[in-house]
């Protein structure tokens, strides 16, 4: 993924905004000819008009404004990046000249080396040679006057500040990307991708149907459903790389731009084989609980708290000795195979239910519930497929 040529990104949106090529050279003090040539260099990167030219200057077309929005938040996100690693040292002036003179590869590079923490793996990942890469990066910080990686034994290590830089400019590249898309939505055509962090009822449960629904409107656009703990996925959302997260929500906002939307409630109840010797039972005792192998969730996931809550209602102390496990499909197998019990959504075993190989037994507590919903940036905004994708999945749970 890559940036156009940030300086005509700038070009093109002070044309925008002027609505002059001369004034939009004069502003940054470049000749008529670079802006045009800028402007050309844009066009055909969107593969689109994004101007008409009239006698009392330029006027974006629908593609040139849908691109425009995009651009400034590209820039935006660039210019944050910059004042956050600069902070207060430097005035307005100094950090817009600092920003002129970065490039979008030297930025890719950063944002490689950061997810691969190994010059060769970034170069190679990237389609360019080691020593390209090496000095992409050694400009960058030459440039910024920062250190943002060190060299280790186990590779190289990007600093926090080249953390924070490089989650600023994917977000930045994110915008890029989805310009391409809205300006294909506009043309008729089908682009785009859409990245899920999908924690395991929703992938067992949710996406499953919406996404049928999904792809048969829009059967181009590429879906990716990305697994992994909690933390994994919120960082990946954090950095653009995971478009928004659906499944179990926290009781507090999980971290400063962050957003988090209900869904639909769901209801908690004690799974264990057909063939369980609890498995007919329609009430469940301090002694059931205590007399079988449990398996539990994750210790920082909010169902761990139903878990040791489960015990603690009923005067018992939580086990201490258990199989902690995230996989659905794992659990599914230590259920089968055994007497073990597990707490669990209803509706993560729907068909397993259906199927009768799983039964569900009434929670001890009676009708316990936990939020389901999505998990966004504030600042996201999804392209008109990402939108429609969202109404799916909103319409599918309304009725939960």
């Amino acid at each position: 993924m890559t940036l156009p040529n940030l300086r005509h990104l700038q070009a093109f949106h002070e044309v925008v905004a002027t609505g002059s090529i001369s004034a939009a050279a004069l502003r940054m003090h470049l000749t008529q000819s670079a802006v045009t040539q800028a402007i050309a260099a844009i066009e055909r990167h969107f593969g689109v008009s994004l101007f008409t030219r009239h006698p009392t200057g330029m006027q974006p077309t629908a593609a040139g404004r849908i691109c425009d929005e995009r651009v400034q938040r590209a820039l935006t996100q660039l210019r944050d990046g910059l004042q956050e690693l600069a902070g207060s040292e430097l005035g307005a002036a100094e950090r817009e000249q600092l920003f002129r003179r970065i490039t979008g590869a030297q930025l890719s590079s950063l944002v490689k080396l950061v997810e691969f923490r190994n010059f060769t793996h970034a170069a190679r990942a990237s389609g360019v040679s080691q020593p390209t890469m090496h000095r992409a990066a050694r400009t960058l910080e030459q440039t910024l006057g920062a250190t943002l990686f060190e060299k280790t034994s186990y590779g190289v290590v990007p600093t926090r500040e080249a953390e924070k830089l490089s989650r600023r400019a994917h977000l930045a590249f994110v915008e890029i990307t989805q310009a391409r898309a809205d300006i294909d939505a506009l043309r008729g055509r089908e682009s785009g991708r859409t990245v899920i962090g999908a924690m395991a009822l929703a992938r067992s449960f949710i996406l499953p149907s919406a996404l049928i629904a999904f792809t048969r409107e829009h059967p181009e656009h590429a879906v990716s459903i990305m697994e992994g703990t909690y933390e994994n996925l919120l960082a990946g959302l954090q950095s653009g790389q995971v478009d928004f997260l659906i499944g179990a929500l926290r009781e507090s906002r999980p971290s400063a731009g962050i957003v988090q939307e209900h869904l639909f409630n769901d209801p908690l109840s004690i799974v264990v084989r057909a063939g369980h010797p609890l498995a007919h039972k329609r009430k469940l005792t301090a002694r059931d609980l205590d007399a079988y192998p449990w398996i539990a969730p994750r210790a920082s996931s909010p169902l761990h708290a139903h878990f040791d809550a489960l015990f603690n209602d009923l005067g018992l102390e939580p086990p201490q000795r258990f199989i902690e496990c995230n996989s659905p499909g794992a659990a599914r197998a230590f259920l089968m195979e055994g007497d073990h019990m597990m707490l669990s959504s209803t509706n993560q075993v729907h068909y397993e239910l259906q199927a009768g190989m799983l039964v569900c037994l009434p929670h001890p507590a009676g009708k316990v519930l936990r939020s389901i919903g999505l998990t966004v940036r504030d600042d996201w905004r999804p392209t008109q497929a990402q939108a429609r994708l969202l109404a799916i999945l909103r319409s599918l749970t309304a009725t939960h």
